[in-house]
């Protein structure tokens, strides 16, 4: 069941577990939420509950979610592991993104995947990834290299101008050791309300 944890009035969102198959964000926000109960910020733990319970990257409808928001360059494609769906926010995760997004109004947004190690980010979020780049030692990349048609981060860093920053986790070492480094970026976050 897709539903909002930490301060429901927080100008910065956190989402986990776009794809299910980068599990590394419910870990990780579930954690922070379980030491820091009087949290200033507002998460989403797992977007796609289905994909991490079968640890496949796309929901149940074999969509990835990452590429199913209606922006300018959404667009269908193959029913491969980066189908967009049949049409533009056509799943239940996405209309709980934009719902959400849209009733709360936040001013940051940080996604957490997995695996490149960059601090990437759309929109006007330059400055603040580079804050998240020197806490966790990632390099900052505005473009992350290949297309990608009905991004998160094309609808709602590029389209709507929120500052967007995918934080792409090492997925190579042990989680327990990206909880300093990533609780650092949360604490850091909480100062921005």
């Amino acid at each position: 069941m897709l539903r909002l944890f930490g301060n429901l009035n927080s100008s910065v969102l956190i989402i986990g577990c776009f794809h299910g198959d980068e599990p590394q964000g419910k870990y990780l926000i579930e954690k922070y939420l379980n030491k820091k109960t009087d949290t200033s910020l507002m998460f989403i733990p797992c977007l796609n509950e289905y994909g991490v319970e079968h640890n496949v990257r796309t929901n149940s409808n074999g969509v990835d979610l990452n590429r199913n928001f209606p922006t300018k360059n959404w667009e269908l494609t193959e029913k491969d592991n980066f189908f967009g769906g049949n049409s533009p926010a056509s799943e239940e995760e996405t209309k709980f993104v934009i719902d959400v997004i849209e009733k709360h109004t936040p001013k940051i947004i940080l996604t957490l995947h997995a695996p490149y190690k960059v601090v990437n980010y759309d929109g006007p979020a330059r400055e603040i990834s580079d804050k998240i780049s020197k806490i966790i030692g990632y390099p900052v990349e505005e473009n992350i290299g290949y297309p990608t048609p009905g991004s998160f981060g094309t609808w709602a860093g590029i389209e709507r101008t929120i500052p967007t920053i995918t934080l792409e986790l090492d997925e190579e070492i042990d989680i327990k050791e990206l909880e300093a480094p990533v609780f650092k970026i949360f604490e850091m976050l909480e100062k921005y309300e």
